[in-house]
């Protein structure tokens, strides 16, 4: 059996770093509207003068909650559009690129599978060819999640080692406390900064040491509604020779409650530039915009389920 003891994704990063390598440029806030809840302080006097939770113990819940939310998370899928706009030096765009997805999970693990670029479906060829690297992906994380197992190591659903609640206060600090109002719903947002001398372990604990960022919890459901961030300093990997995200970049992702059940991504952006393999250096704009959440039915038919509308208004910079 897996080893699954609950953990967080405080900024959602398994998302964020799809969204990075998986578009081949960075994820970035466009100035353009975006579907992302507008926060506001809360006005509410009851709730103002309600005491603010202990964040260790939230952030714990969140952590707790996560694990019980993928098992509902593998019962949907969802329609995923990634607008990419490579920019000069002078932020003008030089091209523009839209992928249509769709997001589901297969043997427990989640998986993008591309359906439409630019507008126009896959070849019956080019569908093959979707369909095995897709394959290859659940395959791949499988087998690392065995491996991890076997080392009795904690992974999330790709295989990848997971940074704990625990860990995270080790490696940053939670500060600033505060209810807002998040799309109707009273959330608590507090601050994170990393700690440039903390000790790291992994790739996963390189991004959270080198963060800055908000995050705000639902207070009813104790999950991450929403996630802002930047890089306070310049990230690479492996020495720069596979990757290296510029200081400053920045990101956001939310999630929307769907069929008052289960919480789903419903955006991901950032801000910034991205080099990678040494030769290709990309800076650009892509905001992911997910809809169409739809629930598979034992008789494997997928059917349209309720959601909150996302609010068009525009989201602050973090």
């Amino acid at each position: 059996m897996a080893v699954y003891k609950p953990t967080i994704r405080i900024v959602y990063l398994a998302a964020l770093w799809c969204a990075i390598t998986c578009n081949s440029a960075l994820a970035q806030t466009p100035d353009s509207p975006s579907t992302a809840p507008q926060p506001t302080e809360a006005t509410n006097a009851a709730t103002v003068d309600k005491p603010l939770p202990d964040i260790v113990t939230l952030m714990h819940a969140v952590e707790a909650n996560q694990r019980k939310a993928e098992s509902v998370q593998k019962d949907y899928i969802y329609r995923s559009l990634a607008t990419q706009q490579e920019t000069d030096s002078h932020g003008r765009v030089k091209k523009t690129t839209v992928t249509e997805s769709d997001v589901f999970w297969i043997n427990g693990v989640p998986v993008r599978r591309t359906v439409k670029k630019d507008g126009k479906p896959l070849s019956p060829d080019e569908i093959a060819k979707e369909n095995q690297r897709i394959d290859k992906i659940a395959a791949k994380a499988s087998e690392k999640r065995d491996k991890a197992d076997n080392q009795g190591k904690q992974t999330d659903p790709r295989g990848n080692e997971e940074v704990t609640v625990s860990r995270l206060l080790e490696l940053g600090s939670f500060t600033n406390p505060r209810r807002v109002q998040l799309n109707g719903r009273d959330t608590i947002a507090v601050d994170f900064t990393g700690d440039p001398k903390a000790k790291t372990r992994n790739r996963a604990e390189d991004v959270i040491r080198d963060l800055a960022g908000t995050a705000w919890i639902d207070e009813q459901d104790h999950v991450l509604a929403r996630a802002e961030g930047r890089f306070v300093n310049s990230f690479k990997i492996g020495a720069g020779l596979i990757a290296n995200i510029q200081k400053d970049t920045r990101f956001s992702m939310a999630q929307i409650k769907v069929n008052d059940e289960v919480w789903l991504p419903s955006l991901i952006a950032g801000e910034g530039a991205f080099h990678a393999l040494l030769f290709v250096g990309l800076s650009g704009k892509v905001e992911i915009v997910n809809s169409d959440y739809r629930k598979f039915r034992t008789s494997s038919t997928i059917v349209p389920v309720a959601s909150q509308p996302p609010d068009t208004t525009k989201a602050p910079n973090p």
